[in-house]
């Protein structure tokens, strides 16, 4: 049984600030943007978790292995160092959607992300060290077979980019419905997948439906950790098994 503790980094008063005292350039705010997705990375990362730009003015996390002391700390250098502050929200359940659901109220319930008077909340749980078990994290790592021949090497980089994103699309939206996962592209042709206790069956489904809907050939490692690196790892060298013998699917406890 999965226990996934997530975080939800939302800048606060984000919108407004973009346009006070008028409208500020597009350049500069998507290298802030880009910086402090950046910094929240490093940071979590460190700490074994996996952060997710998502919109960059909100962004997840799954932060097993992370205290409150960890995201007080983190939400201090950011007001410390960025024209911007975060709050922040952390939840912990048996599946992804439900742990962000809860975490997004906690920042919901304190104010409007453009409510001026809503500075760094941090409010939610963790999961405490005594609860704590070697399967609470599930993750998947997709990614497209022969992306490199198929288009890459054929289509201009646009194009391709449009194929690679209808194939997350089609994926992000399965798995949000039907197994409460969370999925998300992280870059060339790969998506990472943060789900529930999930079974084969499960995995093949979903690889059948991207292509079925999208016409786009998935390949998927899975793996199971206590954090979110450990998980991670696990299910990258599933993907490699996979890579290798031309399998589309390998389960790390199989």
């Amino acid at each position: 049984m999965t226990n996934t503790q997530v975080t939800l980094f939302q800048i606060d008063n984000y919108g407004p600030w973009t346009v006070t005292p008028e409208p500020r350039r597009e350049a500069d705010l998507q290298t802030l943007q880009s910086r402090l997705f950046a910094d929240i990375s490093q940071y979590v990362g460190a700490r074994d978790g996996y952060v997710f730009f998502t919109r960059f003015d909100n962004m997840i996390a799954v932060t097993n292995g992370l205290d409150v002391t960890d995201h007080e700390l983190l939400q201090e250098s950011i007001s410390n160092r960025y024209p911007v502050t975060v709050s922040i929200g952390v939840a912990t359940g048996r599946t992804p959607i439900q742990a962000l659901s809860d975490a997004t109220t906690l920042v919901q319930d304190a104010g409007s992300a453009q409510d001026d008077g809503r500075r760094e909340i941090l409010d939610g749980r963790i999961v405490d060290d005594e609860f704590r078990a070697p399967d609470d994290v599930q993750i998947a790592h997709f990614d497209v077979v022969d992306a490199t021949g198929e288009y890459t090497d054929e289509l201009n980089a646009f194009d391709s980019f449009i194929e690679i994103e209808q194939g997350y699309a089609a994926l992000m939206r399965y798995m949000r419905r039907a197994h409460d996962s969370l999925s998300f592209f992280v870059g060339g042709d790969n998506v990472i997948a943060v789900c529930p206790d999930l079974d084969r069956t499960a995995y093949e489904d979903a690889v059948d439906h991207v292509e079925s809907a999208v016409e786009v050939e998935l390949r998927v490692g899975v793996g199971r950790g206590e954090t979110a690196h450990e998980a991670g790892m696990s299910a990258k060298h599933e993907l490699e098994h996979c890579r290798a013998d031309g399998r589309r699917l390998s389960l790390g406890w199989e």
